[in-house]
C-alpha cells in the first residue's frame, strides 16, 4: 500500500538540471568562494538540503568541494544516488535531519529554491544551524517576490499564473528581500547578504540570501 506521504511526494522523471541552475550556478558559486576566501579553506564541505535529483549537488561537486545531499523524494534520491558517485546523497526529511550523520559538520549549508515549498520555513533555518560548523555559512535561493515585481504581475494580468494554487507541489511561501530578513534574524542568523539571479533588476527570477548564525544568543 502506498501512503499519504509516498502518494503526493515530488516524483523526479530523471536527473537532468532543473531550469532555475542555468541563471542560478553562477551567483552561487561566487557566494561559495567569496565564503572560502574569508575563511581560508582549502576544500569546503557542504551540505545540500532538498537536493532533488541531485544535479545541483553535482555541478558544485564538479568545482572541488564535498558534497552531501539530503532529499525526501524517494526518485529523486534514486536517480541522485545512481547519476552523481562524486557525492554523497542521503534519504531523509528536512525536517527531521540525522544529526548524529551531519550535527556541525558542514562549512556550507545549501538549499536551492527549496524554502518555497515549506508549511514550516522556519524549521529549515533552525535546522540548517544545527549542521554547521562554527563560522558556517547558510545560503537560501527562492523565487523573488519584491513590491515593484508584484505590481507589475498585478497590471500585466499575470497574476494568477504566477501565484497558481492548483499547482501541486508548488510553491506556497512567497519572499521579499524583508520578510527573508526578518525570518532570518528572528532565528539569530547575521551577516545577511543578497545577490539576484534571472530576467532584469527589480524583476529578477531568483534572489540568493547568504548568512551566518550567532551562536552567542
Amino acid at each position: 500500500m502506498i501512503s499519504t506521504s509516498q502518494k503526493y511526494e515530488y516524483s523526479y522523471q530523471d536527473s537532468q538540471p532543473n531550469h532555475h541552475h542555468t541563471y542560478l550556478i553562477k551567483p552561487l558559486m561566487e557566494m561559495i568562494t567569496a565564503y572560502e576566501g574569508i575563511q581560508n579553506k582549502e576544500k569546503l564541505r557542504i551540505l545540500d538540503i532538498g537536493c532533488g535529483n541531485g544535479s545541483l549537488s553535482n555541478l558544485i561537486a564538479q568545482q572541488g568541494y564535498e558534497v552531501v545531499g539530503i532529499e525526501e523524494s524517494e526518485s529523486g534520491f534514486e536517480f541522485a544516488s545512481r547519476s552523481f558517485p562524486n557525492c554523497q546523497f542521503i534519504l531523509g526529511s528536512i525536517y527531521n535531519l540525522p544529526y548524529l550523520e551531519l550535527g556541525g559538520k558542514f562549512d556550507i549549508v545549501i538549499a536551492a529554491e527549496v524554502i518555497e515549498h515549506l508549511f514550516s520555513p522556519r524549521e529549515l533555518v533552525r535546522n540548517a544551524k544545527k549542521c554547521l560548523k562554527p563560522n558556517g555559512s547558510l545560503i537560501l535561493t527562492t523565487p523573488y517576490h519584491g513590491y515593484f515585481k508584484n505590481l507589475v504581475l498585478a497590471v500585466s494580468g499575470k497574476i494568477d499564473k504566477h501565484f497558481n494554487p492548483l499547482w501541486d507541489c508548488g510553491h506556497i511561501k512567497f519572499f521579499s528581500q524583508a520578510t527573508m530578513t526578518n525570518l532570518l534574524e528572528a532565528e539569530n542568523y547575521t551577516d545577511i547578504n543578497f545577490k539576484f539571479a534571472g530576467r532584469f533588476p527589480f524583476l529578477w527570477k531568483s534572489m540568493l540570501c547568504s548568512s551566518a548564525p550567532n551562536y552567542s544568543k
